[in-house]
């Protein structure tokens, strides 16, 4: 039986399949980063920064307006409404793959030589289109399993895609390395991986689609319409409420795309002032886009599950006028993405030197890695709040708020870059994040009384402090420390002891300073209140607060 998910268990199986796909991707790069020149990164990073922008821009907000839409017919009981939804949304996603792998794959040669200054990427950008015609199907079918509130589906998909795309992308990769064609070819095969991924992934797909047309069929979903009587729902009116929901969405949810392609493909044009020479601005360009943008994708896994499981979970309330629930369900996400979001980023910028040395080909770009991943912060916060106001149809407001970010962000690379290379770029980033957050929260706090931590931020502004700090002390003396051994070797356990003292000092300071109350323990997953239990000990006995 394919089972309905909470919001605490959906987001924890998305953020585990998010981990694992993340993680696999990581290693994907790691192997290519060795086998291939400053180069091939740059055509594999080119390529790859594309077919993701492009993917968003044809199916970024479906499968949320799918999530909203079903979630919402199941909620006022019309299943027969929500399954013809879900065709609808098929049949576009077969359409839109075909036109985007097409045009892709034709417009590959124009894009390199006169956008991305890079013709050699050419190669790379056909080798990665024919994935296109499958993902935006795939997407579909995610969607709509999130409207049903299963997240395993999406979950499962997402681990078999990752496992087929980095296996073959490196046997492919190490296949034409062995044949000498050089790095124009190694950087096409590993971007061809993606195809293989897509096959993977839709099986998975179909599969949970069988299964579920199955369930529904020996228990049909509880239904308030008419039995016998067709739906009155034609595709015009769907296709107009989905694209109604779905714009805002897409042009929100691209930003973190838009942003990387838009460093990577404009880097030498806005750059070579600053670097003096292509040689030194394509190695800056290959640590931004392989090592960087790599790792700083990883704290955001939690905030991205999140961003999936809460629009379903808050439409449903919100379309029957459930406030209490939707004001719940604000406050908790938003508490869960400060407790574990912020610590995830300060520790993995702490730990910069030795995470980029132990994954990579040496430490050139930890001090990218550390600036980008301290801005996950006010990503995390962006898109977290992107999605509460979807789930409350106020799609047009993160939307606006989106474009005066990406408007910043523009015009802070046009006026940084020149100045300060890479890092101008992404300090640009960070200031596009930080205003769409501060817009975004505001207008969350107009429409539901939500807490975060109330009172409590100046005690948990001292953890982020104190644990920062002491995880940069551990990192320092531990690579001190264990200098006479292999690199790789003290890269990884100055990191490990980096990552466990930086998290301890973390999770005792929540409790010590009571930014974190036994009270809240409670609402927690199991895994997490068993960790925390023996912690909440050491809590200082004192009335609970208001907050």
């Amino acid at each position: 039986m394919v089972k309905k998910d909470s919001l605490i268990k959906g987001t924890i199986i998305l953020a585990a399949a998010a981990l694992v796909a993340r993680v696999l991707g990581l290693f994907q790069r790691i192997p290519l980063d060795y086998m291939m020149g400053s180069s091939g990164g740059v055509y594999f990073g080119i390529a790859n920064s594309l077919y993701l922008l492009l993917l968003l821009v044809a199916t970024g907000g479906i499968p949320s307006a799918i999530s909203k839409m079903v979630s919402e017919r199941y909620a006022l009981g019309k299943p027969r409404e929500a399954q013809r939804i879900y065709g609808a949304a098929l049949r576009f996603g077969m359409l839109a793959g075909v036109i985007m792998a097409l045009l892709m794959f034709l417009l590959a040669p124009l894009y390199a030589e006169y956008i991305s200054k890079e013709e050699n990427a050419d190669l790379s950008i056909m080798a990665i289109a024919p994935a296109l015609l499958l993902f935006p199907l795939i997407a579909m079918m995610r969607g709509y399993f999130q409207g049903r509130q299963m997240m395993a589906a999406g979950g499962i998909s997402q681990i078999i895609e990752q496992i087929a795309r980095v296996l073959t992308a490196v046997g492919l990769a190490l296949i034409v390395l062995n044949l000498g064609w050089g790095d124009r070819w190694i950087a096409a095969a590993a971007t061809f991986g993606s195809v293989f991924g897509s096959i993977g992934a839709f099986a998975v797909m179909v599969y949970y689609a069988r299964k579920l047309r199955r369930q529904d069929a020996a228990e049909p979903p509880v239904s308030k319409e008419i039995p016998g009587a067709a739906s009155a729902l034609p595709y015009r009116s769907i296709y107009r409420e989905m694209f109604s929901i779905s714009v805002p969405i897409v042009v929100a949810a691209i930003t973190v795309q838009f942003m990387y392609n838009f460093d990577t493909n404009l880097f030498h044009m806005l750059t070579d002032s600053f670097y003096g020479g292509k040689d030194a601005a394509r190695e800056a360009l290959d640590w931004l886009a392989i090592r960087a943008q790599s790792l700083a994708g990883i704290p955001p896994i939690l905030a991205i599950a999140l961003s999936t499981s809460i629009i379903p979970v808050i439409s449903a309330a919100f379309s029957v006028r459930n406030m209490d629930e939707v004001e719940r369900q604000t406050s908790l996400v938003m508490r869960i993405v400060v407790f574990t979001g912020v610590p995830a980023a300060l520790t993995l910028t702490v730990a910069a030197v030795s995470v980029t040395g132990f994954f990579f080909e040496g430490t050139g770009g930890s001090g990218l890695v550390a600036a980008l991943t301290a801005g996950t912060i006010f990503q995390i916060t962006m898109m977290t709040s992107n999605s509460v106001l979807f789930g409350m149809g106020k799609a047009r407001i993160p939307m606006r708020h989106t474009i005066i970010g990406l408007v910043v962000k523009v015009i802070g690379s046009l006026a940084l870059a020149p100045l300060l290379g890479a890092y101008g770029l992404i300090i640009a980033s960070t200031l596009c994040f930080i205003a769409i957050s501060t817009l975004n929260l505001r207008a969350v706090g107009r429409e539901v009384s939500h807490t975060v931590l109330g009172s409590r931020w100046g005690g948990y502004l001292v953890t982020i402090v104190a644990s920062a700090g002491a995880g940069y002390a551990v990192d320092l003396l531990a690579r001190s420390a264990l200098d006479g051994l292999p690199a790789k070797v003290t890269y990884f356990f100055a990191a490990a002891a980096t990552g466990i003292a930086a998290l301890a000092v973390y999770a005792v300071l929540l409790v010590l300073l009571r930014v974190i109350r036994p009270e809240e323990v409670k609402q927690f997953p199991g895994p997490l209140r068993k960790l925390l239990g023996p912690l909440m000990r050491l809590a200082p006995k004192r009335a609970a607060s208001r907050d």
